[in-house]
């Protein structure tokens, strides 16, 4: 079924110059294998295509059911040079938590 990642984690983000940081936390343990299968860095960069204009790396953290994303080029220069609404990639989580993964949950 489909499911959004809204239903099954939550996130945060942030930066680092013109590279977002977004940390994707499951909900629950049970659900972590399901971001580790469906949310790779190459569905990331498809998710934020248009936004993120270099590469995505994935870093998984399974000791905290998480995985955290760097998305390079992603922020028009970073908070002091760009001109976009959230130059610091504040809303990229809230964005991210948009996409939909093919998930069977454990109950």
């Amino acid at each position: 079924m489909k499911v959004r990642l809204l239903d099954i984690a939550h996130a945060r983000s942030g930066d680092k110059g013109n590279t977002s940081n977004i940390g994707l936390i499951a909900r629950r343990p049970e659900y972590y294998d399901t971001l580790v299968k469906q949310v790779t860095a190459e569905r990331v960069r498809e998710h934020f295509a248009g936004v993120c204009l270099g590469k995505v790396e994935r870093f998984e953290l399974p000791n905290l059911n998480a995985l955290n994303f760097l998305l390079y080029d992603a922020l028009d220069g970073g908070g002091t040079l760009s001109l976009r609404a959230d130059p610091q990639g504040k809303t990229l989580s809230t964005a991210l938590l948009r996409m939909e993964i093919d998930a069977e949950l454990p109950e």
